[in-house]
């Protein structure tokens, strides 16, 4: 099929089409790329909340195609069938879980004061104040991370975080000893 089809691939056409590998086609023509001869074509329902697929042609593959009718303009922002409210909420959710992610990351520590950090966070509310790790908002676990740094808290508390830092201690050295 050639590149100069003109007003037949024109955006918002509705087709019908088969390619050279027999494959049928049925949407409207959301964009076309002249330089590479490339349609856009949206699949499915007009319907608002629908799934639709969006599929990328190259124009040469198209063996024949029927017009079915001329649509609505798919672009128009006023009757965009994206949810952009959704859009904004999951992008919202997805830059708090970031910046969440990134406060369990502590700055200017060693591996072994995060991989600390790590086990306490899987039982204990566990936050890092600059190279301090901070247990239940009370507790202080100070560099070299060991269970004499410990202070603050209850004396409950206290024993839980010692017992938590002797039991990961343990567990690096056995990883450190196991890969030498």
């Amino acid at each position: 099929m050639e590149g100069s089809v003109g007003e037949e691939l024109a955006v918002g056409c509705v087709l019908s089409l088969r390619t050279t590998l027999n494959d049928e086609i049925e949407g409207q023509i959301v964009a076309y790329d002249r330089p590479s001869n490339i349609l856009v074509i949206q699949e499915g329902s007009s319907k608002a909340g629908a799934r639709r697929n969006v599929r990328l042609l190259k124009a040469n593959y198209i063996k024949d195609f029927t017009f079915l009718k001329k649509a609505e303009d798919p672009l128009d922002v006023d009757k965009c069938f994206i949810d952009l409210a959704g859009l904004q909420a999951r992008e919202d959710a997805a830059l708090r879980q970031a910046e969440i992610e990134a406060e369990r990351i502590g700055v200017g520590v060693t591996s072994e004061a995060q991989s600390i950090f790590d086990a306490l966070s899987k039982t204990l509310p566990v936050h890092w104040d600059k190279t301090v790790i901070v247990v239940m908002n009370e507790v202080r676990v100070s560099s070299p991370y060991l269970p004499e740094n410990v202070t603050g808290g209850t004396p409950a508390a206290n024993d839980r975080v010692k017992k938590v830092l002797e039991l990961e201690r343990k567990r690096l050295q056995a990883r450190n000893s196991s890969q030498v």
